[in-house]
């Protein structure tokens, strides 16, 4: 009997249940820090799950001054194509499962989860946790730099995850067609403090969600009976299907996707340029407050 594919969460003890039966597997360690971009590959030396693939956020899941990349931002997102071939050269293939972890409470695994679901590939799963849970649970780990893997070919299917653009929430401002939910922390939602971009403040009309509300004490996601009693309180009586997902480069958005998709709330938008692309062009609107 084929075991069904998992497609939002999994556990260290499932993890490793599917490690010990043989299925078609790919694990992928997207540790990273946006202040340190090198930090993320050195933690993945010092420990990481044997055979996973490390993923730097810059340099494999992002692409800056290619004339096809699919969105604007800091983090600009490769084209589907261009993500298709890069699986490849980390030897996944259409038939594996893939699961993605990190460091970080989600705050860059979630961009693989999401790319593989745009890519068409259901079968993908944050492991719950992250690196710390899998050792908790008494997960071996292993040090030192990947095996070498062997690339293959991966075929692009329909998109499962849906792409929102600048042009589009501009066009819905104000719509009950759209609700934007702004992942990023309260001072930077109102515009208080902005380290990174060069405008402060929010997209006119966006909710805020930070992104770390959806992680329980125990650096698991909350149940999801208690994600989506909270979404449902956010969103006041709005459609979830309107709902488009932002943070400052649509990296860290992408936690409030997944929450709402556990807790059967359906397949949400991302807006992958985020704050980052909106407040590039003066002439956008912006809410402070």
């Amino acid at each position: 009997m084929t075991q069904a594919p998992c497609t939002t969460l999994i556990t260290p003890q499932q993890l490793m249940t599917m490690q010990g039966s043989g299925a078609p597997l790919r694990i992928f360690d997207c540790s990273f820090d946006l202040m340190n971009p090198a930090a993320g590959e050195q933690q993945y030396l010092d420990s990481h799950i044997p055979g996973a693939v490390y993923v730097h956020l810059d340099r494999d899941l992002s692409v800056k001054g290619a004339s096809d990349a699919a969105s604007g931002g800091r983090h600009p997102l490769p084209s589907r194509e261009a993500f298709a071939r890069w699986l490849g050269k980390t030897g996944f293939d259409n038939t594996m499962q893939a699961v993605v972890y990190d460091r970080q409470g989600v705050n860059y695994c979630g961009r693989l989860w999401w790319m593989l679901k745009w890519a068409g590939h259901d079968a993908v799963a944050v492991l719950d946790g992250g690196l710390q849970a899998w050792v908790a649970a008494g997960g071996v780990v292993a040090t030192g730099p990947q095996e070498p893997v062997s690339a293959s070919n991966y075929a692009l299917a329909p998109a499962i995850a849906r792409l929102a653009t600048t042009n589009l929430i501009a066009d819905r401002l104000g719509s009950a067609a759209q609700t934007v939910v702004d992942a990023r922390a309260a001072p930077r939602f109102r515009g208080e403090v902005e380290p990174l971009d060069p405008v402060a403040g929010h997209i006119p009309g966006a909710l805020n969600r930070p992104f770390a509300a959806n992680i329980g004490e125990d650096g698991r996601f909350k149940p999801a009976a208690q994600l989506r009693a909270e979404f449902e309180a956010l969103l006041g009586g709005r459609d979830p299907a309107s709902v488009v997902h932002h943070c400052g480069s649509g990296v860290s958005a992408v936690p409030n996707v997944l929450a709402m998709e556990i807790a059967g709330l359906g397949t949400t938008a991302l807006y992958a340029g985020s704050w980052s692309e909106w407040c590039s062009d003066t002439s956008r609107p912006v809410e402070r407050g």
